[in-house]
């Protein structure tokens, strides 16, 4: 399935991290190949927080997880991608590392620190179909305050520094930044949203690599100049740790609260996921958008995003321009 706007390829970036990002462009692929992933750049756990704490270089870990999935369809591309995921076994010091994280923190070396030349080049490699950049030139912390359930606790609200700290913390996220506040921004990046005609935002953690996108001063403003329209895949499941016990009403106001001047014009919410359907569309509405809901996970049930039918439900999007 490909999708055409004005007899060309649409031009799609999407925001994300980790497995939601990856999902979202599985689907996207299936609709063009003007395709350009701006990844989260504050992971600082397991084989990302060893090579940030030990190198300065961006966390490789989503950057490498969006490249696998836009690797291209030829055996060899395939099984480079596969190698991409492979994690070393065993007790020693590799034990943990995605060959894929070595390699894309290799090659940022080798090119005096370009990390967005060293993502070119894994791109080509791979035969990916688009492009994949950092959100930020430099690592970000991700800061949030938390309060926790317990009434009784006098430290109720704390300060949690650290996308692992924040997703192991029990309570709710009410405030989140990141340090530092205003991290310089590619230029590629800004030029693709300015020629972009779709903007996704979504499925993913919805604090700690959703969000984080919105709060880049410079990020923000050039999605609040777009001209093309932004689209929100909602989850289809709270997140243990993160948004426990959030309805699809609850992801769309906490995202509200951080446009702050961006447009929102679609929401996409998976039909068997949505229990009060009606609230819903008014908290869509509220936003200024519209809603459209669709089978889009999986038909076995499982709680993941059936690329097919994302990639369905994204298509249609598309020709509502």
């Amino acid at each position: 399935m490909r999708t055409t706007i004005a007899g060309r390829p649409p031009r799609v970036v999407a925001f994300g991290g980790g497995h939601g990002l990856a999902a979202a462009l599985a689907a996207w692929r299936r609709i063009t190949p003007e395709l350009t992933a701006v990844v989260t750049v504050a992971d600082d756990g397991g084989s990302s927080g060893r090579i940030r704490r030990e190198m300065p270089v961006l966390p490789p870990g989503d950057l490498r997880m969006a490249l696998a999935a836009l690797a291209g369809e030829a055996e060899r591309e395939q099984t480079l991608a596969a190698l991409f995921q492979h994690r070393f076994g065993g007790s020693g010091v590799l034990a943990g590392h995605p060959v894929g994280n070595l390699l894309l923190t290799g090659l940022t070396e080798m090119y005096g620190g370009d990390t967005v030349r060293a993502l070119d080049e894994l791109c080509s490699l791979v035969g990916a179909s688009g492009r994949v950049l950092p959100m930020a030139d430099e690592p970000l912390d991700l800061v949030a305050r938390v309060e926790t359930a317990d009434r009784d606790d006098p430290a109720r609200v704390r300060t949690i520094r650290g996308q692992v700290a924040i997703a192991a913390t029990p309570g709710r996220v009410r405030e989140i930044r990141l340090a530092p506040a205003d991290p310089v921004v590619h230029p590629a990046v800004l030029d693709a949203i300015a020629a972009a005609d779709l903007v996704s935002l979504g499925p993913g953690s919805w604090y700690t690599s959703v969000l984080p996108h919105l709060l880049v001063p410079r990020l923000r403003a050039a999605l609040a100049a777009t001209g093309a329209r932004v689209v929100v895949v909602l989850n289809l499941e709270p997140q243990p740790g993160e948004t426990d016990g959030f309805s699809p009403e609850e992801h769309l106001a906490v995202l509200q609260a951080h446009l702050d001047g961006v447009a929102l014009h679609t929401v996409i919410a998976d039909v068997e996921s949505v229990v009060d359907r009606r609230g819903l569309l008014d908290a869509v509405r509220g936003c200024g958008a519209e809603l459209l809901l669709a089978p889009v996970a999986e038909p076995d049930g499982a709680p993941r995003h059936d690329p097919g039918r994302l990639a369905a439900a994204l298509a249609s999007v598309v020709g509502m321009r």
